[in-house]
């Protein structure tokens, strides 16, 4: 049986925003970011922004993924976020150490003005 996840994409002007909702675990793991791979493309030129702020676990697997992804990034002259994290989801990266190599904020918006990027307005 597949745990549930949900992943919802949204783009502002360079900025791609992933939020992740539910848990990414071993059954759902592969397919998830087989599908954010495909989403991004070719990792040259914007900003990707993880939001974590619905998500409630996240595996070794996943972890290694977001690592692998933030390599991609790097070598593409992207910039990658992580954003909106749960107490739980933050103690473990933090435990793995990704908070040291990627840079993290507390909200989503606060990365899009760090760019100038108009925030929409609340719908």
């Amino acid at each position: 049986m597949n745990t549930p996840i949900d992943i919802k994409k949204r783009n502002y002007d360079k900025v791609e925003v992933f939020e992740f909702i539910w848990e990414l675990d071993e059954t759902n793991a592969d397919k998830t970011f087989t599908a954010i791979y495909n989403a991004i493309g070719d990792f040259t030129g914007k900003i990707l922004v993880f939001n974590f702020s619905w998500l409630k676990y996240l595996n070794s697997k996943s972890i290694g993924y977001i690592a692998d992804i933030f390599s991609n990034i790097e070598d593409g002259n992207w910039q990658m976020f992580l954003t909106n994290m749960t107490d739980e989801v933050r103690d473990t990266l933090e435990l793995v150490g990704i908070t040291t190599i990627i840079e993290t904020f507390n909200t989503e918006q606060e990365v899009l003005v760090k760019f100038n990027i108009n925030i929409p307005a609340p719908q």
